[in-house]
């Protein structure tokens, strides 16, 4: 069996692809770094990959607001093509700016909503760039294929715009995957600990296949065990919190 191919999609400030390919490649997949532009002449096909990645950055300056260019572009040009994609089995991640734009093109929270969003992504409430390490609950109820097995998680975040909001009647049918959560696994708990004022303290959600899958926090950054912050006093794992979510997507897509 060949390696699983993954597309990591890269625009004007993207800078996270680096590191998020790295964690693919960690995980055992194929991975290639490829611009808008390249799909949008034809040179490189979405319906030739497996997993299709759009990862942290500031993506066109995060002009008008976060994401929103990039989210046009894919519901304006890649619209039919996502829908093929996603037909045939493929998985979608998308980290921060990615979880951002997904939102804001109505990839998610259904595909199916054609492009209306249900929810948004709006700016802090501290009204300042966030950027620490945050406790997280995985909701072992959800259908989400990337974050089967775990539980808890600890993972890095960094944005000015991560504040989920969404009607209150939206909310009963959102497939929430990740809640902020304080030390002792209260996701109700308030700010630091959820770093935005994101309703519900939702930090992620996914589709109701499990396999689009978007999340504010970032864990390309904690793959392995050195990467935390006090890892010089804890027993030492070899693997971050994170790389988990990059091993299920690729045996999840290994079995297409």
């Amino acid at each position: 069996m060949g390696k699983v191919g993954t597309l990591i999609l890269r625009v004007p400030g993207t800078n996270c692809d680096v590191e998020t390919a790295f964690a693919f490649e960690q995980a055992g997949a194929e991975v290639t770094t490829v611009h808008v532009n390249q799909l949008i002449r034809g040179e490189q096909r979405l319906v030739d990959y497996q997993i299709m990645v759009v990862p942290g950055g500031f993506t066109y300056g995060d002009d008008i607001s976060a994401g929103k260019v990039l989210a046009n572009e894919l519901r304006l040009k890649f619209g039919e093509d996502i829908k093929r994609f996603v037909n045939n089995g493929g998985l979608i991640l998308g980290i921060c700016n990615g979880f951002q734009a997904l939102i804001k093109a109505g990839i998610l929270p259904e595909l199916a909503n054609e492009g209306t969003p249900l929810l948004t992504v709006a700016a802090n409430d501290s009204g300042r760039f966030e950027c620490r390490w945050v406790h997280l609950h995985v909701n072992r109820e959800s259908p989400c294929i990337f974050t089967r097995g775990m539980d808890r998680m600890e993972l890095p975040v960094a944005h000015g715009e991560g504040k989920v909001v969404a009607d209150p009647k939206v909310l009963p049918a959102l497939n929430i995957v990740l809640y902020y959560t304080d030390e002792n696994g209260n996701n109700k708990a308030g700010y630091p600990h959820n770093p935005n004022g994101s309703v519900e303290n939702i930090a992620g959600i996914c589709d109701a296949s499990g396999r689009i899958f978007a999340l504010m926090p970032h864990p390309e950054r904690h793959i392995r065990g050195t990467q935390h912050p006090q890892w010089t006093r804890r027993v030492l794992k070899e693997h971050g919190d994170g790389f988990q979510i990059f091993l299920n997507a690729v045996a999840w897509a290994q079995g297409l």
